[in-house]
């Protein structure tokens, strides 16, 4: 499942949680001692999640470790407890270099209370109750002004949060209001694999969460679109003729291609002119990617040009799910065709890592994660 984080007024942790349980998610918070108060407002006519953690009698201050330690000892699904420990540890390392010293060292303040913490693992939850495995971000709206924190009156936006929205598509808008929070930021540098326009797919599922203020511009939600990858569309053809590269350099002009974001490429044996034995560098993309790709093909070969062609491409509906091996995790791709599953197939590199681990051949674990996943998908 694909998750895309529309972040029309902003980003923060309690709109975040709020989206997904809209849109379904449920969240546990119990190994805390927490709950998750759910209420609704309107926001421009829409009628959006409010969420607030309650149950903590104290808000002290904590260092990054014990956070670590305070989540590692919940006994959380692996896949939660990796996002959770990744948005903290990312802000960690945002506010130990905003403040000069080792992300060790870091004190959290606002963000180091049990509700923000709540905040972040509830998140966490409510993606893994949802099977979401994909996480992509709108760019990023971000006021003007102060804000009053730990530290005194602080620059809006955030530093911390600045430095955690490195690498992501921001814009500024003309409100003296913080828009994006530091756990907001946290949370979608963590989980976010890729920033920009909703991707392709079929939409599954929509929902909304409410920021605390209502903004005359524009709503004030963050709307999650959840979906599974379009099983229809258009893919460029890119292709080279080569018969005066060295062999041993096509593995690395492939890997370059898929770097640049090909969705497959392969060769295939040509006899050329003059009777010189040679062959086609071919690969597939998505039209947002054929650019690099071919960069990648002129960059990477001998070739001095490329052909390109147009192709319709359908696709089987997609998912994955996680199994275990020898205690090891093992993601399982999922093929249906009109929501029947007709394909499982387990990702070799997560078969390869469990065997080394286990000593088993990777050919086992291949045979029983397929056969974990055939009784779980039953």
């Amino acid at each position: 499942m694909i998750a895309y984080l529309d972040c029309i007024g902003g980003a923060a942790g309690d709109m975040l949680l709020g989206a997904l349980l809209d849109a379904g998610a449920e969240v546990d918070l119990s190994a805390f001692e927490l709950q998750v108060e759910r209420g609704t407002a309107e926001r421009h006519g829409i009628t959006a999640v409010t969420t607030t953690v309650t149950g903590a009698a104290e808000q002290p201050h904590r260092d990054w470790g014990t956070i670590r330690d305070l989540i590692s000892a919940a006994s959380l699904p692996e896949r939660v407890e990796a996002r959770a420990q990744e948005a903290f540890k990312r802000l960690a390392i945002a506010e130990g270099r905003i403040h000069g010293i080792e992300p060790e060292r870091v004190h959290f303040h606002e963000v180091g209370a049990i509700d923000a913490i709540g905040e972040i693992v509830g998140v966490a939850l409510a993606l893994e109750s949802l099977n979401v495995d994909r996480v992509i971000c709108s760019p990023l709206p971000l006021g003007r002004g102060f804000v009053k924190a730990a530290h005194g009156n602080l620059p809006l936006p955030a530093p911390a949060t600045l430095e955690l929205l490195k690498g992501a598509p921001v814009h500024g808008v003309e409100l003296e209001l913080e828009l994006v929070t530091p756990t907001g930021a946290a949370l979608v540098a963590a989980l976010a694999e890729s920033y920009g326009p909703l991707p392709r797919m079929t939409v599954q599922g929509t929902g909304y969460g409410a920021g605390t203020r209502e903004l005359e511009p524009f709503p004030n939600v963050v709307r999650v679109i959840l979906g599974t990858e379009a099983t229809t569309g258009t893919v460029s053809l890119i292709e080279a003729n080569l018969d005066d590269l060295l062999p041993e350099l096509a593995p690395d002009a492939a890997a370059a291609c898929f770097a640049a974001g090909a969705l497959d490429v392969w060769t295939t044996p040509v006899t050329m002119k003059h009777g010189r034995p040679g062959f086609v560098l071919s690969a597939l993309a998505r039209p947002d990617d054929q650019r690099a790709v071919i960069d990648a093909v002129l960059r990477e070969t001998s070739t001095l040009g490329v052909r390109v062609a147009h192709l319709d491409r359908v696709e089987l509906e997609r998912d994955h799910l996680t199994v275990e091996v020898a205690g090891e995790p093992v993601r399982v791709k999922i093929g249906r065709l009109d929501g029947k599953i007709v394909n499982l197939a387990p990702e070799h590199a997560d078969c390869e890592r469990a065997a080394r681990i286990t000593g088993d051949a990777v050919k086992t674990v291949w045979a029983r994660a397929l056969a974990a996943a055939h009784e779980v998908a039953a």
